[in-house]
């Protein structure tokens, strides 16, 4: 299934199911940040489960970071 496009909330829902108690914990935005994610906590049946979902360049939101951007060589002719 492609997460692509889908809203923040909706992912949580999927790991963590439908559930009023969930609270954003930590975030990081900006430019300059490596990573953007954001943290959540909340509880799934009677255990507290906190996850971090990373904002990957196609919008998309993942519980794995996105891959690193690394050096290229091209040859032109």
């Amino acid at each position: 299934m492609s997460l692509s496009g889908s809203s923040l909330r909706a992912v949580i829902e999927k790991w963590i199911g439908r559930t009023d108690s969930v609270r954003v914990t930590q975030f990081s935005h900006g430019r300059d940040e490596q990573h953007r994610f954001v943290r959540v906590e909340g509880a799934s049946g009677a255990a507290l489960v906190a996850l971090i979902f990373f904002r990957h360049n196609d919008g998309s939101w993942c519980v794995f970071p996105p891959e690193r951007k690394r050096p290229a060589m091209n040859l032109s002719l």
